[in-house]
């Protein structure tokens, strides 16, 4: 449970954070460290540690053989989330907070890797003209490819509300004024984009299946062994049977591929590849057609 400090000053609590992230997980924070994470010098760095512990004084022990601070048996973070679900991205992105990158540097001295996919990614000047549309709530002009379309290049007018990352590619969220509905653009199939002066009348209030947060029931499958379906449930933080995941409605088949989710009707895919099933499919199908195809 982290506590409410609102008179230390945004780049100091920053630096806190990392303090606190660091001694925890890597079991030591030395005053060399903090300064090569922001950059700042020992002297400032011996400031900040000084600080810490005034403020957290059960927190660290001082260690002479490591010449840094170790976590104490009671260590309660006082700045930091330090649920693995907010340190490991920090850790691969090598980052410290809000700070960084730090180049080929380990920050935190601990080896990563992540799979090697492409990018799928649009240019530059046309990703500038969609988040411009975006944050300024203005209607944009694209030239996109679509895999349905036998043409080839399409003209768009398009009124964006949100970016979605499936965690393959990205996408565009947004309402199409030719089909007169919200939809989903893959931003690599973008060739162009152009901020128009007009403004959107339509926003994320009015897209239902965004604003729209249904419960994904998920559950191992059933023709894996027992102890391979219980292990599943440790994997995945439930032991009910049931694995329960709140998503918007549009991104309900984003999750469900990107999870591998068996969605036949017989459960006829491959287990071993298809580790999951989906409960409440009544519910979710009308959501996510493609995905039960």
């Amino acid at each position: 449970m982290t506590k409410m400090f609102t008179d230390i000053k945004w780049g100091a609590r920053q630096r806190l954070q990392h303090i606190e992230a660091m001694s925890y997980y890597t079991g030591v924070i030395t005053r060399s460290d903090l300064a090569k994470a922001f950059g700042i010098s020992d002297a400032a760095a011996t400031k900040d540690l000084k600080l810490y512990n005034e403020l957290a004084p059960d927190n660290l022990i001082y260690r002479h053989n490591v010449f840094g601070f170790v976590p104490s048996p009671g260590f309660q973070p006082q700045f930091s989330d330090l649920e693995p679900a907010a340190i490991l991205p920090m850790i691969a992105a090598n980052l410290a907070t809000a700070n960084g990158p730090y180049g080929e540097q380990a920050l935190y001295g601990i080896a990563t890797e992540s799979l090697p996919l492409p990018a799928r990614l649009p240019k530059r000047e046309v990703l500038a003209q969609v988040l411009r549309a975006i944050k300024q709530g203005r209607k944009l002009q694209v030239s996109y490819h679509s895999l349905s379309e036998r043409d080839g290049e399409q003209e768009r007018l398009l009124e964006p509300h949100a970016l979605v990352n499936t965690g393959l590619r990205w996408h565009l969220r947004a309402y199409n004024e030719e089909t007169y509905d919200f939809r989903d653009f893959v931003l690599s199939r973008f060739t162009a984009a152009l901020m128009l002066p007009e403004a959107a009348e339509s926003s994320a209030q009015y897209d239902d299946d965004w604003s729209e947060i249904v419960t994904l029931q998920l559950s191992p499958h059933p023709k894996l062994d027992a102890q391979k379906r219980a292990r599943l449930l440790i994997d995945y933080h439930h032991e009910n049977g049931q694995i329960e995941i709140p998503v918007r409605r549009a991104l309900i088949a984003y999750v469900l591929q990107r999870l591998a989710v068996d969605t036949s009707a017989d459960h006829s895919m491959n287990p071993n590849a298809h580790q999951l099933i989906i409960l409440n499919r009544d519910e979710i199908e009308p959501f996510a057609g493609w995905a039960f195809g």
